[in-house]
């Protein structure tokens, strides 16, 4: 049995289902909105490199590594996005939340607050996470902004760790929470989701 077995999650017109290759069409237009596979920074695929990107987060979740989702517009099924648990240890009961991308369109609105809600909530009260991670390339300002407003800790800066899209080498920043953090962060999120915004 894997550790994260398939499960849809939905909150305020958001719902995360299990990626799969129906979802190529959805992914490659939610990228296009804002021509998200240009950013260095990020793992977002190019039009014609999202089947392969689908291929390969579904033979991840086949190796028990990875379970990506789409994101999508629950009244639609229109595909917003992408998000995934990765680096799953089960031994630890810990996974880490990325490969996380939205079409420009809904970025800075209430899905990603709502998606991080929703894995951390499933995380923390279902699968019995003790940690949950995050990690983000050094010049991914947007990213790094993003996971310390969650309320996550940053716990330091890898070197020379990964290759970006175009071969340099990138440091990696990492994050984590932790399940006893998780209650005040629960709190703080619904209360972000409630505030009306400007």
């Amino acid at each position: 049995m894997a550790f994260v077995e398939p499960v849809e999650l939905s909150l305020r017109g958001v719902r995360l289902v299990p990626l799969a290759l129906a979802h190529e069409a959805g992914l490659a237009a939610a990228a296009a909105d804002g021509e998200l596979w240009r950013l260095r920074v990020t793992s977002v695929p190019a039009p014609e490199e999202t089947r392969a990107y689908v291929e390969a987060a579904l033979r991840m979740r086949e190796e028990g590594h990875r379970f990506a989702f789409a994101v999508t517009d629950e009244a639609g099924g229109t595909v917003l996005g992408s998000t995934s648990y990765h680096d799953i240890v089960p031994a630890v009961k810990r996974v880490e939340i990325g490969y996380t991308w939205y079409a420009r369109r809904v970025q800075r609105t209430h899905v990603n607050t709502t998606c991080k809600l929703l894995m951390l909530q499933h995380a923390f009260e279902t699968l019995g996470c003790h940690v949950v991670g995050w990690r983000t390339d050094n010049f991914n300002f947007a990213s790094q902004a993003a996971i310390e407003r969650l309320g996550a800790r940053k716990d330091g800066v890898i070197r020379g760790h990964a290759l970006r899209r175009d071969g340099t080498i990138r440091d990696t920043v990492m994050y984590s929470l932790r399940s006893g953090e998780w209650p005040e962060v629960k709190a703080q999120l619904l209360y972000l989701l409630d505030k009306p915004r400007g």
